[in-house]
């Protein structure tokens, strides 16, 4: 039998025992609590830092619609510029701490690119970087902006903001927005009203594509003459800026190629065929397009500040760019003589952040002997014409007293082509069209039409990018990982 004693020292041991464990529970449990007070403040401080940050990147926005293009904070001397960040109560909790910097092309400025780091006085070590690109939005963000009506065919699958100042028949597919300046129209038969007879009125987007719920009429106008380019300051700049400037060729024009180590070739077109070829804008006109002969006459390297090649003359273009390149076909010295551009052949990029932006005075076409399946990346502007290819045939007479306007027969193979693959932006002053049919049936040009406007010159343009608007804005934003 136990005695009283032994009952006693059985006591203690399990006293000690449950002791023990109750002191290591309570213990845990603390370790437990502190470890979470200690995470939700570290969560909290990284919450409030991020908060800060963003503060920073309002400031400079508000700081810049006061003093535009002042990337020194209204000093004199670099940074970084250092805020203290007030609560509600007026309470300094933390700071932010600002680097700035401009990205400038042939002298101008088109974007402020800001990093906003926050942190709060209680945890400094705790910080938070935004950064943010301040710019003007530009046509980079469309892949359609056009001023005149337009058709959408049902074989097109556009991706990207389409926008036209006139009426929109939307029979493709759109994954974007399809806005229009016009909030009706009365059916002229210039396009398609079906089911809908000529002198109805229709609204200002209409048609059979299966996305209508992303049409939006009327909407804001785009001022295109606002948005085209001076190009009189453009062939300034390339005289004296940095530029290349090409002067008459007192020829044809130039065939331009460009090539993947940042140089083009140029070549003088010195003979040419000659044809009909027939566009909505300007009905039947010979056209002298395709090039029979031409002559090497030089090579260029592309500048680096100053990446602008303006060209006083028709342009023949082609080729695989490197970096972000303008080129304009222009002529400011001559009344009534407004080049065109031919984008002769396939024209792609050398790496991923390479761009074009390719300007004529007058029409942007794609030529008539071109790659069966052509891809064109690019920026392209037609700023008193149109883009589009346009419309031949093999024989087409204009009634029993009219001439035939059929091809010379060794270009009637080229009449009809397989596919055109667009990556970029079009900006045409005219209606656009790159496939004509006969009776509902291809007749000429591309058969298949893909479009893409390209999410990567919308932060970084080629120089000289029209602006759609006059408004800076945050045009990029993001976290920078620490």
């Amino acid at each position: 039998m136990f005695n009283r004693s032994s009952q006693r020292g059985y006591l203690v041991i399990l006293v000690l025992v449950f002791g023990s464990i109750f002191f290591v529970m309570v213990a845990a449990f603390t370790r437990y609590v502190v470890s979470q007070k200690q995470l939700q403040d570290a969560k909290l401080s990284k919450a409030m830092a991020l908060n800060i940050a963003e503060a920073g990147l309002d400031y400079y926005k508000w700081f810049l619609a006061h003093y535009p293009d002042d990337t020194t904070n209204g000093t004199t001397t670099p940074g970084p510029y250092v805020h203290d960040y007030a609560d509600p109560e007026g309470d300094t909790i933390g700071s932010f701490s600002l680097d700035i910097a401009s990205s400038s092309a042939c002298g101008e400025v088109y974007a402020i690119d800001i990093y906003s780091t926050g942190y709060t006085h209680d945890a400094p070590s705790t910080t938070r970087t935004i950064y943010g690109r301040y710019a003007r939005p530009t046509v980079t963000e469309f892949a359609y902006i056009i001023n005149s009506n337009v058709w959408a065919g049902s074989d097109r699958t556009i991706i990207g903001p389409y926008h036209s100042n006139g009426v929109i028949r939307m029979d493709g597919i759109n994954n974007s927005t399809v806005t229009s300046g016009q909030e009706s129209w009365v059916c002229d038969g210039s396009i398609s009203c079906a089911p809908h007879g000529t002198w109805s009125t229709v609204d200002g987007v209409y048609g059979d594509g299966p996305n209508a719920d992303l049409w939006t009429f009327p909407s804001t106008p785009i001022n295109f003459t606002g948005l085209t380019i001076d190009l009189a300051a453009m062939e300034t700049k390339a005289e004296t800026g940095g530029g290349i400037h090409i002067g008459p060729s007192g020829d044809y024009g130039y065939r331009i190629d460009f090539q993947s180590d940042g140089t083009f070739d140029v070549y003088v077109v010195d003979r040419t065929w000659s044809y009909w070829g027939y566009s909505s804008d300007d009905g039947w006109n010979v056209e002298r397009h395709v090039i029979r002969d031409d002559d090497y006459l030089a090579s260029y390297v592309i500048p680096e500040d100053c990446s602008l090649i303006f060209v006083e003359d028709k342009v023949w273009l082609e080729g695989e760019v490197h970096g972000r390149v303008t080129i304009a076909a222009a002529d400011m010295d001559s009344p009534g003589v407004d080049p065109t551009m031919i984008l002769h052949d396939n024209i792609t990029y050398s790496t991923a952040t390479s761009g074009l932006l390719a300007i004529a005075e007058e029409d942007v076409l794609v030529g008539l002997v071109v790659p069966n399946n052509m891809e064109l990346k690019g920026i392209f502007i037609a700023q008193n014409g149109h883009f589009g290819r346009n419309h031949y045939c093999t024989s087409c007479w204009g009634g029993w007293w009219g001439p035939n306007y059929g091809l010379p027969s060794h270009l009637d193979g080229y009449v009809e082509r397989n596919s055109l693959t667009m990556y970029g932006t079009i900006v045409s002053n005219g209606r656009v069209g790159t496939k004509w049919t006969s009776d509902g049936s291809f007749s000429s040009g591309f058969q298949n039409r893909y479009n893409s406007y390209d999410r990567n010159l919308v932060s970084d343009p080629p120089p000289l990018t029209p602006e759609v608007s006059d408004t800076y804005q945050f045009i990029e934003w993001r976290e920078v990982e620490e």
